[in-house]
């Protein structure tokens, strides 16, 4: 990434006109962060933040009791997997269903993930279909430089996530939005890491990527990661990735020294799966609650496509998705 045009940089600094900026080793860094509330997200991937065209191959039991294939959309799938008398994986086999979620290529699919994000991208960016619910609240959670996670019930490796979010922030960020968002990131690094030497603008957002979660617990590395041999249910896998991400946030707040500045922390989840929001919303109830008595909880239920239901667990700091 080259360094910005006179014309960019100008825009990128007229939206700090209430931050506090610095001029350090020949760049901008916004030393507002030091004050910002502590506001963090989890979000599901598919008809949360991309409608992505992925298929799902299922079996479909016909009125005369034939089994038939029926490929269907994730979104589709959130609903007839509560359905075992009517729709069932091809030889009962989960896998042969979720092909297409896998970074290896079969001859029946897969390692099409950047394709097919591209695919999901060329049609919001055309406006031939609405950006779903979280869209718009990932662009500004990259945009402001904060962490996240991506917990989704796909097969792909960490590394896969990671490059697919670098091709979100080239493809969905104007030159000027990510101009802010390396103020942004350098903000953090000079306040709370005590950085006086930048490096370069593509290493700055690759430092920041690596910083983040990104949880597929159905691949491989999340079921190593585990301790086990096959892939676990959504709900307790995306339990377990929240854990994880709760765990990361605290050591960073720890290694930093931000957890001494007593701002206030939040937590939004989204997703859009009705039994994935039930489950970790009961899991946040019943746990997290407990051992984060200071952190405000937000579940936000996207599961009707046209927006986000917001549902407080703790405490009552608004976290709007926006």
């Amino acid at each position: 990434m080259s360094a910005p045009d006179s014309e960019t940089l100008h825009a990128a600094l007229a939206q700090f006109e209430l931050a506090k900026l610095a001029f350090v080793d020949g760049v901008w860094v916004n030393e507002s962060v030091r004050g910002r509330d502590l506001k963090y997200y989890i979000f599901d991937w598919d008809d949360n933040i991309l409608s992505m065209p992925t298929r799902i191959h299922m079996e479909r039991l016909t009125n005369d009791g034939r089994w038939v294939p029926h490929t269907c959309s994730t979104a589709a799938y959130s609903i007839i997997r509560q359905d075992p008398a009517h729709y069932r994986y091809p030889q009962s086999r989960r896998e042969l269903a979720f092909v297409e979620f896998q970074d290896e290529r079969t001859p029946l699919g897969g390692g099409g993930f950047m394709d097919d994000l591209d695919r999901a991208l060329d049609d919001i960016l055309a406006a031939r279909r609405p950006a779903p619910p979280s869209f718009h609240t990932f662009r500004k959670t990259l945009l402001e430089g904060r962490l996240f996670a991506i917990v989704t019930a796909r097969g792909h490796e960490p590394e896969t996530l990671r490059r697919g979010v670098e091709r979100f922030i080239e493809r969905v960020l104007s030159p000027v939005e990510r101009e802010v968002m390396l103020i942004n990131l350098r903000g953090y690094s000079y306040c709370f890491d005590h950085v006086q030497t930048f490096p370069s603008q593509t290493e700055v957002i690759r430092n920041y990527l690596a910083l983040n979660r990104y949880h597929a617990i159905t691949s491989k590395a999340f079921s190593e990661r585990l301790g086990r041999a096959e892939p676990i249910g959504q709900e307790l896998g995306k339990r377990f990735a929240i854990a994880d991400f709760m765990a990361h946030i605290e050591r960073i707040l720890e290694r930093t020294g931000m957890s001494a500045l007593r701002l206030p922390i939040s937590i939004g989840f989204s997703d859009d799966d009705p039994h994935n929001i039930q489950a970790v919303r009961q899991y946040i109830e019943q746990d997290l609650v407990r051992r984060f008595p200071a952190v405000k909880f937000c579940v936000y239920d996207t599961s009707d496509g046209t927006g986000a239901h917001k549902m407080m667990i703790s405490g009552q700091l608004e976290l709007p998705l926006e």
